[in-house]
């Protein structure tokens, strides 16, 4: 019989790159050859295979969630400037008109006034002084100024106000970098998936052809009455059984490369073809990790900081305000006696000066309101930490375990590749029955499968733990 060198010329590439990614520890590499990782199926046309950083990239330009985040970054830089603008002077047009149809009249009888002298007292001297009649009307009267407002001393509550804004700023950045992030992880793992069947596919198909070669040296040897029937079914059932693992591999993989299709924004029909290969994971990186770095972490802590600036801007109400008014305008619309005499330009500078004594509480009960807001943030800030400290540990223990479950694979594709080569060489000699040919052979495309499942899901674990301590950029 020719089965190892039927193993060497069929699954010779994929077993040595599976034993030296061994050997160096390269959690991927076995998986990203370059030609012979390419996923199923292929599109017709010559279409350069996809990477991982290009998926990653189209499903930040096609998700709306990152447009989303744009506009309320957008919003919040506009807010920030408006909150600016209350430090600056604002000018202002003013303009009013009403109609009166009240008048105010003054009339005196003629008489004679002493005259007093230079010393301040009378001098028995008088002066004729006529009648005095006077008439004030009020028609239209309207008026117009250009006014300047400038505030001193609000009591800082516009510079509470400018500081709350600018950490909005940062909010809404920080807002968008963890729905970046929350992308990323989805695409990565949408595009580890497409790998991870593509390699199933790779499997079952090296397992199945296996068992074609096998079939037909087992035909070959019962037409010589080397084999009974009972063989040839044996071998029958499990290629029915490859077949069924074959075509699950090729159904997984196309529902991979649909869902791909849906993170990137292709259609789902596309025929999408990607290199296959996986980011090699840095473990040096997972020294003096922390949660400092999460996006959900600064969020926590701009939002305990815009708490405490609202008691700043809380306070403000009960303290003075202090403002300067400036204003240069024209005023028409009242007569003295049919002439008119309020029909000039005038110049008025003052100084507004509000104390609140008084209202019931209104402002005490928000400064209070405040107080407690602050206090309720700090509260979830510390539990929300927690469970952040949690979901670090948790992460790091998880990419532990994958990859001591990498390396275990690792060994037991080494085990099984030396087990199959022992069986067929016995099994070739006459000393070892079909049956236990079968169950190396099964093993060995067992202990493949688990070398792609523990590689893939080392990737993950490592994109878990890089989101956990909020490296994903």
């Amino acid at each position: 019989m020719k089965t190892l060198p039927i193993i060497s010329s069929l699954f010779g590439p994929l077993c040595s790159a599976l034993a030296l990614s061994s050997l160096l520890l390269v959690p991927t590499t076995a998986l990203a050859q370059s030609e012979s990782r390419v996923a199923e199926p292929v599109s017709s046309a010559d279409v350069t295979p996809l990477s991982i950083e290009q998926c990653v990239s189209l499903a930040c330009q096609n998700n709306q969630r990152v447009v989303a985040a744009d506009h309320q970054i957008n919003a919040a830089i506009l807010n920030q400037r408006s909150a600016k603008a209350l430090f600056f002077p604002s000018f202002s047009i003013d303009g009013n008109a009403f109609y009166s149809t009240g008048s105010l009249g003054l009339s005196t009888a003629p008489q004679l006034l002493p005259v007093i002298g230079a010393d301040g007292n009378p001098t028995g001297q008088g002066a004729y002084f006529p009648n005095l009649d006077l008439n004030v009307d009020f028609d239209w009267i309207y008026g117009a100024a250009l006014k300047l407002e400038q505030p001193i001393f609000m009591g800082g509550k516009i510079k509470s106000g400018y500081e709350m804004s600018k950490l909005g700023v940062e909010m809404a950045r920080q807002s968008k970098r963890l729905s970046q992030s929350e992308i990323i992880v989805e695409t990565s793992k949408a595009f580890a998936d497409v790998v991870r069947a593509a390699e199933y596919i790779k499997v079952a198909q090296s397992y199945h052809n296996l068992l074609g070669e096998l079939l037909r040296n087992v035909e070959s040897a019962a037409k010589h009455g080397l084999k009974s029937k009972n063989d040839i079914l044996k071998v029958k059932v499990k290629i029915n059984e490859s077949e069924l693992a074959l075509r699950r591999a090729q159904n997984a993989h196309r529902l991979a490369t649909m869902n791909l299709c849906h993170y990137i924004g292709r259609p789902l029909t596309d025929q999408l073809t990607i290199d296959g290969n996986l980011p090699q994971p840095d473990i040096a990186s997972t020294e003096n990790a922390s949660i400092t770095l999460r996006p959900e972490y600064i969020l926590l802590e701009q939002k305990g900081e815009i708490a405490r600036k609202k008691i700043n801007m809380a306070r403000s109400e009960l303290l003075p305000q202090v403002g300067l008014m400036a204003q240069y305008g024209y005023i028409n619309g009242v007569t003295l006696n049919g002439i008119k005499v309020c029909h000039n330009w005038n110049f008025l500078l003052g100084v507004n000066v509000s104390i609140p004594i008084f209202n019931f509480g209104k402002d005490y009960n928000k400064l209070k309101a405040a107080k407690e807001e602050y206090a309720m943030t700090v509260a979830q800030t510390e539990d929300t930490n927690e469970k952040l400290m949690l979901d670090l540990s948790r992460s790091f223990n998880n990419l532990d375990e994958a990859q001591l479950e990498r390396d275990l694979a690792d060994s037991s594709v080494a085990s099984a590749e030396e087990n199959l080569r022992a069986s067929s060489q016995q099994y070739k000699n006459g000393m070892e029955p079909l049956s236990d040919h079968l169950e190396a052979q099964t093993l060995w495309q067992q202990a493949l499968q688990t070398q792609v499942d523990a590689r893939v899901n080392y990737y993950l674990r490592w994109l878990d733990y890089l989101k956990a301590t909020g490296k994903i950029n």
